[in-house]
């Protein structure tokens, strides 16, 4: 029997962020969530997510007043069709940026949907065999002491990481010679058998982060995310022709297209769209194809319980990244998150993304409405 959508719920979730943390070019005051629900007449709910951090209200009254009366008593089965009516409905207030995120987290929820309807997990409904894919662990903080960010690094590898990915570009980018130190008493703390991944979060010109890229390129450094300004795609190629680190990047690219150009730049090795932000599963799978068809890896930022199902299912997904400062969060959203095992997640035998959501966590912390 075809399902149609009877109601879109939106809801608003987050928690403060105290201790200033900061990374090169940003502190962060607040992280949250934007989640959506869509249901169908047949009583099935689809879930999907994308970040409130900062305009979050203004994509919850997007979806409320702009999207979800355009979902009603359609098929959640026509992902395709809708994402394409949203893009052109929208293009004049939108390419990038919020539109995004809310078209991303209505096709993740569709998504969903479409592996309940058909009683299938989504990365067997994809094609996928993987039950499990490995996760690195993500924080390290600018704006930590040396002794802090070492002993952060030293947990992550004490819970059973063997990736492990800490920010660069202290005193706002100003001091490279501090990096360089800070990345050798890492190295020096976790030994030679741990992988270290950095994250410069856009703060430099292409010459100094490749200045910076060779000076730490001793410390066997895995991957070297972000070092330019993401929209750079210029100063990115530049940096990947000036070092032999892998250059990541990909996770403020808004669809396809931004896809296609980091591709043809020759400005990515390790491709890390964001499926909250680039346009849900419709956009990660076009995105994955891309970065396969250039023999270029896949590793979608962040959202790990979101993408686990995807990055399983595709040929040239790498890995995940867990977000230390939304761990606990994310295990008060969702009843049931999958955790990190010995540096891996491993996917629920459920139906679509297999995530419960606790509605009363959302129910009390809820800073929203629902539109029907």
């Amino acid at each position: 029997m075809q399902h149609k959508i009877k109601k879109v719920d939106v809801h608003l979730v987050s928690t403060p962020i105290t201790g200033g943390f900061a990374d090169a070019t940003r502190k962060v005051e607040m992280i949250g969530y934007t989640v959506v629900r869509i249901t169908t007449d047949q009583g099935l709910e689809g879930i999907g997510v994308t970040y409130h951090e900062v305009g979050g209200e203004a994509t919850r009254e997007l979806i409320n007043r702009n999207m979800a009366p355009m979902l009603i008593g359609r098929d959640p089965l026509e992902s395709e069709g809708i994402f394409n009516e949203f893009f052109h409905y929208l293009r004049g207030v939108g390419r990038k940026g919020l539109m995004y995120c809310a078209l991303s987290a209505i096709d993740i929820a569709l998504w969903d949907l479409k592996g309940k309807i058909v009683d299938l997990p989504l990365y067997r409904l994809l094609g996928g065999s993987r039950t499990k894919v490995p996760v690195y662990s993500s924080g390290g903080w600018t704006s930590y002491s040396d002794d802090e960010l070492v002993a952060e690094m030293q947990s992550m590898v004490a819970r059973g990481f063997s990736k492990i990915k800490f920010k660069v570009g202290v005193e706002g980018g100003t001091n490279p010679r501090r990096d360089v130190q800070r990345v050798q008493k890492v190295r020096e703390a976790v030994g030679p058998n741990i992988d270290l991944l950095l994250d410069a979060n856009n703060c430099w010109d292409a010459a100094t982060a490749v200045q910076v890229a060779n000076r730490v390129r001793e410390f066997d450094i895995y991957l070297f995310e972000e070092p330019v300004f993401a929209d750079d795609i210029p100063g990115l190629a530049k940096f990947k022709r000036g070092t032999d680190i892998p250059l990541g990047t990909g996770e403020h690219e808004y669809s396809k297209f931004g896809v296609r150009d980091l591709v043809m730049a020759e400005a990515v090795d390790i491709l890390q769209v964001d499926g909250a932000r680039v346009g849900g599963y419709t956009e990660l799978l076009k995105a994955a194809a891309i970065a396969q068809a250039w023999n270029i890896k896949f590793a979608p930022h962040a959202m790990e319980n979101i993408h686990l199902q995807l990055v399983a299912a595709v040929p040239n997904g790498l890995f995940l990244e867990r977000l230390l400062m939304f761990e606990d969060i994310t295990g008060m959203l969702f009843r049931n998150a999958p955790v990190p095992i010995d540096g891996f997640m491993h996917i629920p035998d459920l139906p679509g993304l297999g995530l419960e959501l606790d509605m009363d966590f959302i129910k009390d912390n809820d800073e929203t409405g629902r539109a029907e």
